[in-house]
């Protein structure tokens, strides 16, 4: 799934962020109603994702290796492997990888509300 010899987009300083996140489309082009989105992302050592609003589609972000925090509104949280941040529509995100070292690697999922 993180496998650098696969296609994936690398994002600089994504949405005001710092360093580089790696990202790859997982299951096939055309998923099923209500997903529209299916994405494995890494973060590099040190790196953040800025914050941005969820505003087409909710979003659950799934930590599946490392250590970091995710930022959802004004509420700091400290996420590894296994921690889940929910996003309705409206709510803000940012990640920043705590590590000097180590990625932090996460799951996205994306689907249309109700």
């Amino acid at each position: 799934m993180f496998d650098r010899t696969l296609p994936h987009d690398r994002r600089q300083a994504l949405f005001g962020g710092t360093n580089s996140v790696r990202v790859w489309g997982l299951g096939p082009r055309e998923l099923i109603t209500p997903f529209t989105a299916l994405l494995a992302c890494e973060l590099e050592p040190g790196g953040s994702v800025g914050r941005h609003v969820q505003e087409h589609f909710p979003e659950v972000v799934i930590f599946v290796e490392g250590r970091g925090t995710a930022t959802v509104d004004a509420e700091r949280i400290d996420v590894e492997t296994g921690s889940v941040v929910q996003l309705p529509l409206g709510k803000t995100l940012a990640i920043e990888n705590r590590s000097s070292s180590d990625p932090l690697r996460y799951l996205i999922i994306k689907a249309r509300s109700e």
